[in-house]
Parts: C-alpha cells; structure tokens; sequence
C-alpha cells in the first residue's frame, strides 16, 4: 500500500503503519500570490487569488549533507514553476539528473540551468526512460509541473514504475489521481499549491467547513483570479476555497471565477 500525502488535506494513510520517506525540501513560497477575503452587510463574499510569473522556490538546507547526490528529476522544466524548481534544487545541493519528461513539442528541447544541461523526452518511450533513469538512480524522486492534461497519465505511469513523486500540476481527474496513487506502492505529495502560507490557509478553511457546514448559507461568493498569460486552467488553490465555501453553503460553480491574466 502507498502513503499519499493531499496538502492541505490530512495526510491519507493506509491502512497499516508505514514510515514517512522524507523528502528533504520545504514547500516553495510563491512571490505576489495574495488571497483576501471581504465580508459585507449585504453578505458577499470576494476572494481574490493572484500570481504574478516571477516566482521563487525554497528548498530547506537544515540538512544539506543528506541533500547531496540526491536526485531529482523534473518533468515539465520548460515552464516557468519546473524552471525554478530545477534551480532550487541545484542551489540546496540536490542532483538533478540529465533527462526528464516533456510534452510532445518539448521533445528534443535542451534545458540549461545553473550550467547542467537538461535533456527534454516527448511522449514516446516514456516508460522505458523513466525506468532506465530509475535504475540508474535508485533514491529519485520525480517532481510534475506539466500539464493538466497529463496529471492522471503521468501519475499511472509514476506508480506504474514505482517511483515517488511530487504533484504541483493542477486539473485532471483527481479522484482517479488519487485511487491510483493509493492503490499502487508509491510514495506521493499531491498539492495544489505549494506556498506554505496558502497550505496552511486552506487547511483552515478545511477545518471551518468541516466543524461548520452550512454557516455561510444564503452568502453571495465572488472569485477573481489572476495568473500569468500562460496557465492553462483555474488554479488549485481557487478549486480548493470554492470547495470550501461550498460546504459552508455557499452556493457557486467553477465557471462563475473570472479569469485574468497578470501579463
């Protein structure tokens, strides 16, 4: 059986004990992200969620000397999140390997960062580069900042091989995502947002809707989300505070967010 950890989620447990693999980097924080929240006499609600593309990524380096060698790779390292992972990564000592998985217009694509040169697979012969990568490093770990597109295949051809892994990718159908990581033997974080602030934010909002259901109802909600011109789909974290209010009372579908773009 697998440990699955859904942030902000409680960590989803099997059955039986297991021991936590640890996986020594902290969650990034995303710079100009904000979420703010107004209450009115007329009882509406606005939540505003904003990124702006510059974004950094923290690994912690309490604990370098078991950092180093370890290696990552990092599929979707064309983007800008992938990107910036990649170079935390390389500044707490971690090893990124030379391959990693793209999308078929990637493929062939060399990715440089902090002098390592980072070959780019499209969708062909995807298993059998991951498994030769996985052989040749034992102790990877794979971190996913793809596509919403390919959140379930990438997460069934993860568990498929048996390595563990870390989901930024927003979309797909998560309740599948979910059975299949919790059926397979793999390790995996699954977060919609990796900003430590935001997490612990929605793991409140979680804790009020469960203790409190139904409190908000007859409130109007309004959702105004803004991201760089390049996000594909309505974030993790607008899905999430929906989700929330939702069991609070508050009455709203995903296609009345209003969508922007911060370039």
């Amino acid at each position: 059986m697998a440990l699955m950890v859904k942030l902000p989620i409680n960590a989803a447990l099997a059955t039986q004990q297991h021991k936590i693999m640890p996986i020594p980097w902290s969650c990034g924080r995303s710079i100009g992200r904000n979420v703010s929240i107004n209450v009115s006499k007329r009882r509406n609600f606005m939540v505003a969620t904003a990124s702006t593309p510059a974004q950094s990524v923290e690994f912690a380096n309490t604990n370098t000397s078991q950092n180093v060698g370890l290696p990552i790779m990092v599929n979707g390292c064309t983007g800008k999140m992938g990107r910036a992972v990649l170079e935390a990564a390389i500044s707490a000592g971690l090893h990124p390997v030379p391959l990693a998985l793209g999308g078929p217009e990637d493929n062939g694509k060399i990715v440089d960062v902090g002098g390592k040169e980072i070959e780019i697979h499209g969708m062909s012969q995807r298993e059998d580069i991951l498994s030769s990568v996985l052989n040749e490093y034992p102790n990877l770990i794979v971190v996913d900042y793809t596509v919403p597109a390919a959140v379930n295949e990438n997460a069934a051809l993860y568990c498929k091989v048996g390595v563990p892994f870390v989901l930024g990718t927003t979309g797909g159908d998560r309740e599948l995502l979910y059975k299949t990581v919790a059926d397979s033997n793999v390790y995996a974080v699954i977060s919609p947002q990796m900003g430590k602030q935001v997490v612990a934010f929605l793991a409140a909002m979680e804790i009020m809707a469960e203790q409190f259901p139904g409190a908000f109802s007859g409130y109007h909600l309004q959702v105004m989300e803004s991201h760089q011109a390049s996000k594909l789909d309505v974030s993790g974290t607008a899905k999430a505070i929906i989700s929330c209010f939702q069991k609070l009372g508050v009455s709203f579908e995903l296609d009345q967010v209003r969508l922007g773009c911060s370039l």
